[in-house]
């Protein structure tokens, strides 16, 4: 992250966290690494604000794993630090993955 980048909130979770990403990072996210998520921010924000499940991933006790129904299943990847979190990654997915469900709906 570039030092004249700021970094802008995406949403607040159940888990009361603000997770938070940079327009560089969204970019690079949809036009490297899912550009299917390309216009689906608001998808992946109310993911993160009304998620169906949080998971906590079996490798990174730091990382969350928030899934929403919409059209197809999606997940949302953060790194929470104390009452912050940056976003990882967001993508369709058939299933959810393992790892402790720790919030439902």
């Amino acid at each position: 992250m570039s030092f004249d980048e700021k970094a802008f909130l995406l949403a607040k979770t159940p888990l009361n966290v603000e997770v938070r990403t940079t327009t560089g990072y969204w970019e690079y996210l949809i036009t490297m690494k899912h550009p299917v998520m390309k216009g689906k921010e608001d998808t992946v924000k109310t993911a993160l604000q009304f998620p169906d499940e949080i998971r906590q991933s079996k490798t990174d006790k730091d990382v969350f794993l928030y899934y929403k129904q919409y059209d197809k299943l999606y997940c949302v990847v953060v790194k929470h630090i104390g009452p912050e979190g940056f976003l990882i990654t967001a993508y369709p997915t058939d299933k959810v993955k393992e790892g402790d469900s720790i919030w439902t709906r």
